[in-house]
Formats: C-alpha cells, structure tokens, sequence
C-alpha cells in the first residue's frame, strides 16, 4: 500500500516536470519569433502604398500649393482681375483674399476702384472687408442714387454688421441733405430692408447685428413717417382748389 503511494507522487511529479519544461521552451519560442518580427516602414503608406508618389508627403504638397497661387498674384499685381475668378475657382479662401487685396493695393485711382468693384459684382465674386471699405469710402466722396445701392450691397457682402449699420446711417444724413439725387423714403426703406437679409444669420443675431436691427428700427419710423407727410402733400396738391363761395375750381 506504502509503495503504491510512492509510486503515484512521484508520477505526479515526473508530470508536473515535463509540463513546466515543455511550457517554459513554448514561452522563449514566442519570445524569438516577436522579436524576429520588424516595425513597418516609415514609408509605408497602407494597402495601396505603391500608389503614391516616394517621399511624398504633406509639406510638399502645401509647398506646391503655394507656389501654384505665385502666378495669380503676380498678375493680380499686375491689375490682371481675371486672377480673382481664377482664384475663386481654386476654393482656397487664403489665396482669393490675397489676390484681391493685390488687385485693391493695384487700385491707385478712383476709376481703377470702381472698375475692380464692377468686376466683382459683374461676376458674383466674395467681397472682403477691405474692398467694401473702399466702396464705401469711394461712395462717400461723390454720393449719389447708384452708388448708394453699390455701398449698401458691398457692406452686406462683407458680412459687416457694424459697416452696414454705418452706411444705413451716413445714407441718412445724405438723405436729410438732399444729396441722392431725390431718393424716395420708401426707396431708401426697400434698400435697407432688401440688403440687410444678405448678411449671414450668425451676424445677424450677433451683438452687433443687434445694434444694427435697432438702426434699422429707427431709420424705418423716419422713413414711414416722411413717406406719409409727402403722400398728404400730394393729395393735398391734387385736390381742387375751393373759391370763396364753397365752389371747386373744376366747377361751373
């Protein structure tokens, strides 16, 4: 019975032997197989690598897209507008913003100006806040009708709420002066209303854009109110004249 005892501890313990050794060489064979396995390339560029282009990589690319926009500077420079279609074309909002301050930089003369603002408008081209400055200020000097409108519409292209609200204020005092070429309350009324819906909502709900609504307020009670007074003066105007014995003039 003894023997039989001793028999089995010790089978227990040949197992238990032969199992750790076996799993102690399992072990240090999974060590030299991971270290025989090497970190990818740093040129590796995923399944489809071999497309690309050896040792292309982001900043060379954005050093190509620089040099691209070169040529259309240099003719903005130069007073080529076409540069600014071309720019708008390329999507790239940097580029475009610095061809047209280039073409504004270009503009030396009023006339110039007024031909790079034709252009824009012509063919529906962003306006940045400087260019709608110069308008403004272009529009100041000679203030008429025409150039009203350009202004208003240029400082609502630029998405400006604190220019919009300026212009809506300097028309005003034009108005009041009789510099617009006899613009009609109800005119200025339409033109102020129909330009603010071209800013952007964000601007128009903006703290600015706030300061701008109650600008707008104000300039549309003046304008009601003058709008009324000239329409009483007409009819006042068109009705007949009365003789001393309560006779119209159209009477006989």
């Amino acid at each position: 019975m003894v023997s039989l005892f001793i028999i089995a501890f010790v089978s227990v313990l040949v197992v238990l032997f032969i199992s750790g050794l076996a799993l102690y060489y399992w072990q240090k064979s999974a060590r030299d197989d991971a270290e025989r396995i090497l970190p990818p390339s740093p040129d590796f560029h995923g399944l489809f690598g071999d497309q690309a282009t050896k040792g292309e990589s982001k900043k060379p690319v954005i050093a190509r897209h620089k040099l691209a926009g070169s040529p259309l500077l240099h003719r903005a420079q130069e007073g080529d507008k076409t540069a600014l279609a071309e720019a708008k074309q390329s999507d790239d909002k940097t580029l475009y913003e610095r061809v047209l301050n280039a073409l504004i930089e270009r503009a030396n003369s009023d006339a110039a100006l007024l031909s790079l603002i034709s252009f824009v408008a012509q063919n529906d081209l962003p306006v940045n806040g400087v260019l709608a400055k110069a308008a403004v200020n272009l529009w100041q000097a000679k203030p008429d009708r025409s150039s009203t409108a350009k202004a208003l519409h240029f400082a609502a292209l630029s998405d400006d709420a604190d220019l919009y609200c300026q212009v809506i204020e300097q028309t005003l005092q034009f108005w009041r002066a009789g510099k617009l070429d006899r613009a009609s309350a109800a005119e200025l009324r339409a033109l102020f209303e129909g330009e603010f819906w071209i800013l952007s909502s964000r601007t128009r709900s903006s703290g600015a854009g706030f300061v701008l609504k109650r600008t707008l307020d104000s300039a549309r009670r003046e304008l009601d109110v003058a709008a009324q007074n000239k329409e009483s003066h007409r009819r006042s105007d068109a009705s007949p004249q009365a003789f001393p014995n309560g006779r119209s003039a159209d009477t006989e």
